[in-house]
This record gives structure tokens, sequence and C-alpha cells, in this order.
């Protein structure tokens, strides 16, 4: 019993000490945009129609803020799927535009798999409509590829919650990074001090985190014009 004890001690210990923070490197990343598309947007149910168009546009406008190598795919978007929103098709004018004929999954597609290798990086930021398809069929092939792959979870969006989960849970355990949107945005800023950092961030935040938007608010408004209140000051 003691020598079992022992050995499940020391290999909790070796799991422990095996792991690695990977973070987000700006300079080794590119953003994936990934069918978010008119008529896929509207089978979206684990969000709400106006937070998840605010999500998809953040996810996009990410590319915009820190600089990085951006594609946008629709898959079959003269049928049904529908094109892309053209506010983000706006914010990206130059980048790559891949049209997928037929490919449910992007990577089977030679000129979307070509657009990812030129970029150089390995590290990959991508979301997409629907979370157990469009999201999780790339990025488990992305893995396979060698890429470190970080799924924006607030800008990917499928029928349900359950099906979100389940999703989320295959993508994990091949070792897909699941995150929020403001884990993403504050991994590739690391510090307020840095470009971007606050001067850039705070009008993103202010326009797609609406609850940070107004902390930053409050704060310049009470730097500028807020006085102490009687037993404010702990």
């Amino acid at each position: 019993m003691q020598l079992t004890l022992q050995f499940l001690g020391l290999a909790l210990l070796a799991t422990c000490s095996a792991f690695t923070f990977e973070r987000i490197d700006k300079n080794d990343s590119m953003l994936l945009v990934v069918d978010h598309q008119l008529g896929l947007f509207q089978l979206v149910r684990d969000f709400g129609p106006e937070e998840y168009r605010n999500n998809i546009l953040a996810h996009a406008a990410l590319g915009k803020v820190f600089n990085l190598p951006t594609i946008l795919t629709t898959s079959a978007e003269t049928g049904p799927n529908g094109p892309l929103p053209k506010e983000i098709i706006a914010m990206h004018p130059n980048a790559p535009y891949i049209k997928r004929q037929g490919e449910v999954n992007a990577w089977d597609n030679s000129d979307f798999r070509a657009a990812v290798k030129a970029t150089g990086k390995k590290q990959v930021i991508m979301a997409g409509i629907v979370t157990d398809v469009c999201t999780t069929f790339l990025a488990l092939s992305l893995i396979q590829e060698g890429y470190t792959v970080f799924a924006n979870a607030d800008a990917s969006g499928t029928f349900n919650a359950q099906v979100a989960a389940t999703a989320n849970d295959r993508m994990r355990a091949a070792g897909v990074h699941v995150v929020s949107q403001f884990a993403v945005s504050t991994d590739l800023m690391r510090d307020w001090r840095n470009t971007p950092g606050a001067l850039e961030m705070l009008p993103y935040y202010d326009t797609y985190l609406t609850q940070y938007g107004f902390v930053a608010r409050a704060h310049a408004f009470a730097v500028t014009n807020g006085t102490i209140q009687p037993g404010e000051s702990l």
C-alpha cells in the first residue's frame, strides 16, 4: 500500500513538472476567420445574436490591432451558408480570402493550406461556425500538422451549449487550447505598457468588451472629475 502511494505521488509529481505554459506569441501567430458566414450565423444558439455578432467582429479585429497575418475562408458561400459579414471583409481588404467550393474541413482545400503555410507562423488563433465542425475539424488538422492552436471559444458558435462542450472537450483532448477572447487578447498584449498596449487595447475593449470599456470610462472620469465620497477611502 505504501509503495503504491509512493508510486502515485511520483507519477503526479512527474505530470506536474512536465507542464509547460505555452504563451501566445504575437510575433509567431496568425489569425483565422473560419466560416463566419451569414447563413451559418443563424445556426448559432449557444450565444444570443447580438452578443455573437460582437464576438466574431472582435475576433476579426484582433488581426488589425496586433498586425497578425489574417486569413478569411468560407465554405460554399454562394449557397445557403452565405458570405462573410461585410464588416469583416472591410477590416481585412488585403487578406487572403479563400472561398472553398465544397470542402467542409478548410484544411482539405489546397489554397487554404498554402495560405496558412505562407505566413511562416506556428501558432494559430482561430474561430468558426459551427464549433463542432468548422472549428474542430480544422483545429485537429492543424494540431496534426504540428501547429499550436488557440480556439477562441467566444467566437465559435453552434447549435447549443451541450454540442459546444462536447466539441471543446474533443479539441482539448487533442491538445488544442480552448480559450476566451479576453484571454487571447491579453496574452497577445502581455503588458499594458507594450505596443499594442493600453493605448490600443482600451478602445478595443470599449468597442467589443463593454464591461471592461466601462471600467476604463469610469476610471477616466474619476481621475479628471471625481472626488472621494465619505466612507469610500477604505
